[in-house]
């Protein structure tokens, strides 16, 4: 539990809500905080991206590391699909 304490602790400021601008990409960090003390439905509910980019983000990595023959492809409407629901979420806060 150390180690989520320290994050909760030690959480990067966003710049953008310092200047009194909305942010794409706030709720990530405490998305990931939900994510690892087990509580799927707040990380959700906090970032609704957060599961299409780990599958990106996992993808990605097994991709680099097994080059599938399609997986360029894939990776791109992986992209697609997080760049949707994010800006989809962004104007919803509006």
């Amino acid at each position: 539990m150390g180690f989520i304490t320290f994050l909760e602790e030690n959480m990067l400021s966003c710049q953008w809500k310092e200047i009194g601008m909305e942010c794409a990409g706030c709720g990530f960090q405490r998305s990931i905080i939900f994510l690892l003390k087990g509580e799927f439905v707040n990380a959700f509910l906090i970032y609704p991206a957060i599961y299409t980019l780990l599958i990106m983000f996992v993808y990605l990595g097994l991709h680099l590391r097994l080059n599938f023959q399609k997986g360029h492809l894939i990776l791109k409407w992986l992209f697609v699909l997080n760049a949707a629901i994010i800006l989809f979420n962004y104007f919803l806060k509006f």
